[in-house]
């Protein structure tokens, strides 16, 4: 469902957040011993709240703030689907395709060679492929060898790096297996369609539309100085870059569409929670947004349907956490013990984890709610544990607790149901212009959704708050129409 917003901040501007969900997400990240923690929420199209906590490098004293960017993990997959996507609506091929043609070699289960191995496959993980033992090694000779090796070399039979484990028994098709090899394939797809390199064609393609400064290879971010260290038990583990740009690799030979890997398209984007805020807003905008449009609705509601629901035998859910898939996201469906973010909350997005980092992006498309969470890991002795109530972590639980408390309810209880735009409303330095017919209904709620006050408002009167506190203002005409202005 799409909503309407009339915000006083044009474009993805963040606000400043309600005191009592930075109180709480702090206690969450003082509970949990997190060294740094981004959280966003988003209502109707809009950023409503940003909170960051912690520092995003211990041996500098540097904090985090609206400019830290992490390495995102797996939420990297739902972006590179996005630009699979892309490919997808110009007709480069068809998701039942298979993959082979444009690879440029034969890829089969080799127990199953008759069966074809497609894009719908590979973005709803039941290609049968698996990070057997023969990925970590191909990753390493990837990243250690001019050019990399192709990637035939690790998923082909008789390649160096192949193992018989990383195919699975089940034909596919038919068994759900998540996997960062999939998206090592996807990768290299979208370099042999396009003819450009992963990492430019995902920067020119997604993010720089999208104002998204952040990139998949660690040479194109312009500020070092606020990339997030990645830590288990204060102990870098990832980005230690001490402000300083590595030495670039050597890529005069590589040649795009062998090996994808090499820009790391299951895990590797490094963004800032206010830049990964764009990508769900573009999702639930249906493929639009701040008036760019990258997909089209019917490109989103192919990627947010239901490719693979589990039914106990069909596939590895992962201790619950994955109960049904799409086109490169994740579906939550709210299994009590299970994908729960918000009990009873259907939702779409992804999650992420590597080297200490854990990262979710998650919208509600019943009431137009979403959030980003980051961190960039945890203290000795607050290693994560599963949470109590739900398949994701304890940490997890509680940032969406303290979502639920302090953000969620605005945005559910304030959602707009009426097609009318209600443009005769008109908001100039916090002062609401109302040149409608007939009178207009004001409600006025705080940030946490508690309603303060009502007033009504004449054609060619302003309305004016009394005090310069952030405000939810409800604004319905008397035919009907409804809009939502947030006073900041």
């Amino acid at each position: 469902m799409r909503f309407t917003l009339l915000i006083l901040l044009l474009g993805l501007v963040p606000a400043v957040p309600a005191q009592n969900l930075q109180q709480a997400l702090g206690s969450v990240a003082n509970q949990n011993g997190l060294i740094g923690m981004s959280v966003v929420a988003l209502c109707n199209g809009q950023v409503t709240d940003v909170v960051h906590t912690g520092q995003s490098d211990l041996q500098r004293g540097i904090v985090v703030g609206d400019s830290t960017r992490y390495r995102i993990a797996s939420i990297s997959k739902l972006v590179t689907a996005i630009g699979l996507m892309r490919l997808w609506e110009q007709g480069a091929f068809g998701l039942d395709d298979d993959v082979s043609t444009a690879l440029g070699f034969t890829l089969r289960n080799p127990a199953y060679p008759n069966t074809p191995i497609t894009y719908r496959m590979l973005l709803s993980h039941r290609s049968s492929l698996q990070d057997g033992t023969g990925y970590s090694d191909f990753l390493s000779a990837t990243y250690a060898t001019a050019p990399p090796p192709p990637i035939s070399q690790l998923v082909a039979p008789g390649g160096t790096w192949y193992t018989a484990d990383l195919w699975r028994t089940e034909a596919p098709g038919t068994y759900f297996t998540y996997s960062n090899l999939n998206f090592g394939v996807i990768g290299t797809l979208i370099e042999a369609l396009s003819g450009e390199r992963f990492d430019v064609y995902m920067r020119q393609q997604v993010l720089q539309p999208l104002g998204i400064g952040g990139s998949y290879n660690v040479q194109d971010l312009n500020d070092l100085d606020h990339l997030a260290v990645l830590y288990r038990n204060s102990i870098p583990q990832a980005d230690d870059l001490g402000g300083v740009m590595p030495v670039a690799p050597d890529l005069s030979l590589y040649v795009p569409g062998t090996n994808g890997l090499f820009f790391a398209p299951q895990g590797g984007l490094r963004a800032s929670a206010l830049e990964l805020a764009r990508i769900a807003l573009l999702l639930e905008g249906a493929g639009t947004w701040n008036g760019i449009t990258l997909l089209q609705p019917a490109t989103v509601t192919a990627m947010i349907a239901n490719e693979w629901t589990w039914n106990g035998s069909n596939g590895d859910n992962y201790y619950g956490l994955f109960r049904s898939w799409g086109l490169g996201v994740h579906r939550i469906t709210a299994q009590t013990s299970g994908d729960v973010v918000f009990p009873g909350t259907l939702m779409f997005g992804h999650a992420g984890e590597a080297y200490g980092l854990i990262s979710d992006l998650y919208i509600d498309p019943a009431t137009g709610f979403g959030l980003v969470f980051l961190t960039n890991g945890y203290t000795p002795g607050n290693a994560y544990g599963f949470g109590s109530s739900s398949a994701f972590y304890g940490a997890e639980e509680d940032v969406f607790a303290a979502l639920a408390n302090y953000a969620v309810a605005p945005c559910s209880t304030l959602g707009i149901a009426s097609p009318a735009v209600l443009d005769d409303l008109r908001v100039q330095d916090r002062t609401l212009l109302w040149s409608g017919a007939g009178p207009l209904a004001l409600d006025v709620f705080d940030l946490t959704g508690r309603m303060i006050a009502s007033s009504r408002l004449a054609p060619g009167e302003p309305w004016r708050p009394s005090s310069n506190v952030p405000l939810i203002i409800r604004a319905r005409s008397q035919e009907g129409g409804y809009r939502t202005v947030r006073l900041f």
